[in-house]
This record gives C-alpha cells, sequence and structure tokens, in this order.
C-alpha cells in the first residue's frame, strides 16, 4: 500500500467533461497542486451518495480556504457513470474521475475484491496530496466511514 511521504504512481484517470472524454495523467493532474482526493467504492452506492460525496460538496469552501487546489473523487466506475452521479449530486465544486479498470486502485495498493458486488473496487480513502506527495492517508476500515470524511481531512488541514 502506498505510504505517506511517496509519490503517487503514474496512471491515467478518466473524466467526462462538457467538452468530452479528457484523460489526465496523474503526474500531471497532481503537479504542482495540494489536493484532495478521496476514493469510494461505487458512485450511487449508499454510504457513498448519502454521506461521503456530499460531506466534501458542503465543506468544499472550507477545504480551498486551507489552501486546497483541488478536491477530487476517484471510484472504480466508467466515466459516464461519474458524470452523471456528479450530476445528481451537484457536484460542481469536486472533480469526478474515473478509474475504470481499477489499474489506479491498484497501483496505490488500495484495491479490493468485493465479488458479487462489482468485482474489484477502491476500498475507501481520502488522501492530501502535495506536488504529486503523498502527505497524508486514512484508509477506512471495512464498512466503515470516519477517517476519510470532509470533516476529518479539514480537521488535519
Amino acid at each position: 500500500m502506498i505510504q505517506q511521504g511517496q509519490a503517487l504512481p503514474a496512471a491515467t484517470l478518466s473524466q467526462l467533461t462538457k467538452d468530452g472524454m479528457v484523460n489526465h495523467a496523474t503526474a500531471k493532474l497532481f503537479a504542482n497542486k495540494k489536493v484532495v482526493l478521496f476514493a469510494v467504492p461505487g458512485a450511487f452506492t449508499p454510504a457513498c451518495s448519502d454521506a461521503h460525496l456530499p460531506g466534501f460538496i458542503v465543506l468544499a469552501d472550507q477545504l480551498k480556504a486551507k489552501g486546497v487546489d483541488l478536491i477530487a473523487c476517484v471510484a472504480v466506475n466508467d466515466a459516464f457513470v461519474m458524470k452523471a452521479w456528479a450530476e445528481s449530486q451537484n457536484a460542481s465544486e469536486i472533480t469526478l474521475l474515473s478509474d475504470g479498470d481499477a489499474s489506479f486502485a491498484k497501483a496505490l495498493g488500495l484495491d479490493m475484491d468485493t465479488a458479487a458486488f462489482g468485482g474489484i473496487r477502491s476500498q475507501r480513502y481520502a488522501m492530501i496530496i502535495d506536488n504529486g506527495i503523498v502527505t497524508q492517508l486514512n484508509v477506512e476500515a471495512p464498512n466503515e466511514l470516519k477517517v476519510s470524511t470532509a470533516e476529518a481531512v479539514l480537521a488535519s488541514l
């Protein structure tokens, strides 16, 4: 598993924008920025839609006031699903990214097999990234939502 102080692995994350599909190289996307990146097991799932993403939407301004340049959410869903989820949640302040084949989650060592639920997914976590380096990593225990919430991230900034 990736550790604090390590650089993010090279990967490509997708985003469907009004201008079409954008493939972001992690090295470029996270360069020269302070980023809060949080991962959810799946878009439109109960805890993710009812609590995790909404917390970051509500606290986006406060996170940015603490020097955060980008707030991003990643999930092992395709970019079309992530765009629909962003629209359904009014998540205009959050960049929703697709890790469609779970290659980013695997490179981080934060993938999990949910079997019949959805196969390989990302563990739930939040990290603070400063110029591509992980400065804080909070990985949730199974079936919990405590250390990766927007409130927990805000308290640590």
